[in-house]
């Protein structure tokens, strides 16, 4: 949540950042602002809402200055308004921010004493004043930076310019992600790497600690006490179109649409048939820590918790080691009990979530081994854990995900059979088995794309409903919860998830005919009883919409709708009913009007707790 874009170099800014801003905004924000130095002095130009308002008011007030920076604001300190939106100045000071600081009552109560004052009500314009008094008293600009997160607790990614020194910008990382691009005589800053594709694909990560000090002919790493920090520049292999909408109407739709490719992606170099076997690069568990593995804890929020209760199902049955999973956000507040050989999978999309990465440390204070689960390159999660699996998921630029979905599945998939073949519960024959068939999902996924206008025919019945229930059993129940995710997340129709056993227990006192009931029906060993809860949901007069398998004609007579998916042993069920899901969530709110890419209140990347 929250975006940071900051430029030094010849060229006029303004518009830079703002392009850079609007290639940030999948993060989520309600506000936003820019600042340019141009020359003698540095503005700022502040909106409320999209960034269409801050492009109506640049034009009322246009901007000159080749240093500048630029935000888009998630409220957190403050109501969304003009005057809580960054940037925020104290003198010549200006400053952007994303994170909190935790103690800001303490530190404002403490400016004010010594006379500062307050234009805002957040707590990113306690930065702006620290660094001021420093400035004042004459010390260079990266000094009064150091010093003043010296006296900041709380998690940050700040970008800093000062009249002063109209030449650079300083940055600084604690929590939150920030990368430098380099260009040819000019030097960009961003939260995510799509705001500097478009200029340069030669980027070097800010790691937790680290601060840079940005010039049009580079930049220069420290730590926190001024020693010096050497790390060369990556080259990202995503191109400028990767991140953008490529004619479908919306990013979600696309990204929909690229499972495919990302899953066969994420497969290619790590599947051997002939060995029956799986290999990852990043991962340097060998048989003997494989078989000391004792417990196996995941931790994520949201639609990566949802990867990770299809996860536990594969690992359990494939290697047979008991997984729990947590939501990140509760683990280290219930005083975990993480015995020895523990290992601790953590997934996120982003590798900046900030409750699993509280988890994550807590977990590997506790002892825990870290395996992450990751689709960015370099990010926190990735760096903090001791082994990782990359998804290869590409940037993914709608909030609500889907694609990193897939590609988490399916990392614990390959992960399952990594684990099964090396504690000698997968055997050569059963794991070839396995791959077989899960190197075919990518081109299933693909034909359950092409039946996206079955779904839509069946969204168009219901966008005036104002509840759903999603119903599934083992490892479909975590596809419903994720149905009824998307749903909400998009469409703002409430929706729930349940275990279809559990429907009886409750929430069967809901339906009527006004409640459409989606039940995830596939052929497999939980038919039956699935089948069973339909006929009491139709009983109560609901509105059943059934996911079943190609050539189940048995639930037509049982359910008001029907979409089928090809049908495919039980453990890659997932993979093929999570699609007609997202495509009913999607087809639901862009029927409704919905801003499916960016909705209310959302985050993409959410890195505060």
């Amino acid at each position: 949540m929250c975006g940071i874009v900051g430029y030094v170099g010849p060229r006029e800014c303004a518009d830079l950042l703002f392009a850079g801003l609007e290639r940030l905004e999948y993060r989520g924000y309600d506000s936003a602002g820019i600042a340019a130095f141009d020359g003698a002095r540095t503005q700022v130009v502040r909106s409320v809402g999209k960034l269409v308002n801050l492009a109506s008011a640049l034009r009322s007030q246009p901007l000159r200055g080749s240093l500048g920076i630029g935000h888009t604001r998630w409220a957190t300190h403050g109501r969304p308004s003009e005057e809580n939106a960054h940037p925020h100045t104290a003198g010549p000071v200006t400053v952007v921010h994303n994170g909190i600081v935790e103690n800001h009552l303490d530190l404002r109560r403490e400016l004010e004493s010594r006379g500062a004052v307050f234009k805002s009500e957040t707590d990113t314009e306690i930065l702006s004043h620290l660094i001021r008094e420093r400035v004042d008293a004459g010390a260079k600009l990266e000094d009064a930076v150091r010093e003043a997160l010296q006296r900041v607790e709380g998690s940050y990614a700040i970008a800093v310019l000062s009249s002063t020194e109209p030449d650079k910008l300083v940055a600084a990382k604690n929590a939150s992600p920030l990368v430098i691009g380099l260009g040819e005589g000019e030097t960009f800053l961003a939260s995510d790497v799509p705001a500097v594709l478009p200029h340069t694909r030669r980027v070097v990560f800010l790691h937790e600690g680290e601060m840079a000090v940005v010039t049009r002919d580079g930049y220069r790493l420290t730590d926190l006490r001024g020693g010096p920090v050497q790390r060369a520049p990556k080259t990202i292999t995503w191109t400028p179109s990767q991140a953008e909408k490529g004619g479908y109407k919306h990013f979600m739709l696309k990204e929909i649409h690229e499972q495919p490719r990302v899953m066969a992606d994420t497969l290619r170099g790590r599947v051997s048939l002939e060995k029956g076997d799986v290999h990852f690069d990043d991962v340097s568990l060998d048989e003997e820590a494989v078989r000391k593995i004792s417990r196996i804890y995941i931790g994520a929020c949201g639609t990566a918790w949802h990867a990770g209760l299809v996860g536990k199902a594969l690992i359990e049955q494939a290697a047979r080691i008991p997984v729990e999973v947590d939501l990140a956000s509760e683990f280290r507040y219930r005083d975990p009990i993480v015995p020895e050989n523990t290992l601790f999978i953590a997934v996120s999309q982003s590798g900046e979530t900030a409750d699993t990465l509280a988890a994550l440390r807590e977990a590997k204070a506790r002892g825990a081994r870290v395996l992450s689960v990751c689709n960015v390159i370099e990010s926190s999660i990735a760096r903090e854990s001791d082994d990782i699996i990359y998804t290869h998921a590409g940037p993914e630029i709608g909030v609500a995900s889907t694609k990193a979905f897939m590609t988490q599945m399916l990392a614990l998939q390959l992960l399952a059979v990594f684990l099964g073949r090396r504690r000698g519960t997968l055997d050569r024959a059963a794991a070839r088995e396995r791959l077989e068939q899960v190197v075919q999902l990518p081109g299933l996924v693909e034909e359950q794309i092409k039946r996206a206008a079955e779904v839509e025919r069946v969204a168009q019945k219901y966008i005036t409903a104002r509840d759903f229930l999603y119903l599934g059993r083992g490892v479909n129940f975590p596809i419903a919860l994720e149905g009824a995710l998307k749903l909400k997340e998009i469409s703002y129709i409430h929706a729930e998830g349940y275990a279809a056993g559990e429907m009886k227990h409750g929430p069967i006192a809901l339906i009527d005919e006004n409640m459409p009931v989606v039940i995830l029906t596939p052929r497999g060993s939980h038919y039956e009883k699935t089948a069973s809860n339909l006929q009491e949901c139709r009983a109560r007069g609901a509105r059943v919409i059934a996911v079943a398998s190609d050539g189940d004609h048995e639930i037509d007579a049982l359910a008001s709708d029907v979409i089928r998916v090809p049908r495919v042993a039980e453990p890659l069920q997932p993979f093929l009913t999570t699609v007609p899901l997202q495509l009913l969530a999607y087809h639901v709110a862009d029927l409704k009007g919905t801003d499916v890419d960016q909705p209310r209140n959302l985050a993409k990347s959410v890195t505060v707790e």
